[in-house]
């Protein structure tokens, strides 16, 4: 798992190098975007939810997705953004959120640094964490949600996730809250914090792709 020195010296230590990266190559392919996050289903109005929270100053334009009455998709540590509209085509569909990441996972030649997690409208729930995402890296898998985290202070971030939002009273919004001030709670980020976002939709789609969120 930690091949951490090296990738700390290319990607974190030198900002021209980290800037060669970000420009180099396409938006899809390998930006460095390491943080928390949490997918999750409400069953009891079928709302469709991500929220994240990373030292990446733009995390919300990169991480989550979702789609009225299909489902919601993480992608972050070397963040490849293909996975996000991707994974909800294939859900569409009617691939489950396993099958449909495990099909992508197989067709990225750099799964080791990627990290993902779906869920599907029916609850299905589906995650990844590349072997060689920094360290801290692991995610958590419950009953409607995913939790994951990588390049963390330490292990805890991502039970605590867990624990928080299985423990919250209150919408998906609330839930989804707690899980994020968990993570925190636990250290978080060992880089800091600089933006966060959250990604709710309906269960079932309007017509009206703006009314859905």
């Amino acid at each position: 798992m930690l091949s951490t020195t090296k990738i700390f010296q290319n990607y974190l230590l030198t900002p021209g190098i980290l800037l060669g990266v970000l420009f180099s190559q396409p938006i899809s392919e390998s930006i460095p975007v390491h943080t928390y996050s949490i997918v999750a289903l409400d069953e009891k109005t079928g709302e469709l939810g991500v929220a994240v929270q990373s030292h990446w100053f733009s995390v919300g334009s990169l991480v989550p997705w979702a789609k009225a009455g299909v489902g919601a998709v993480a992608t972050q540590s070397f963040v490849k953004v293909d996975y996000g509209p991707d994974g909800l085509k294939l859900m569409e569909g009617g691939m489950s959120a396993e099958s449909a990441l495990n099909k992508l996972v197989l067709e990225d030649e750099g799964e080791a640094v990627r990290q993902v997690a779906m869920i599907d409208v029916k609850g299905n729930v589906a995650a990844h964490t590349g072997s060689k995402c920094i360290y801290a890296a692991g995610h958590q898998i419950g009953n409607n949600y995913s939790v994951q985290a990588n390049l963390m202070e330490n292990e805890t971030v991502w039970p605590a996730m867990a624990k928080a939002f299985e423990n919250t009273e209150g919408d998906l919004a609330d839930k989804m809250m707690a899980a994020l001030y968990a993570a925190e709670g636990e250290g978080g980020d060992i880089r800091g914090k600089q933006s966060a976002a959250m990604l709710i939709v309906t269960g079932e789609p309007t017509g009206v792709p703006w009314k859905d969120v």
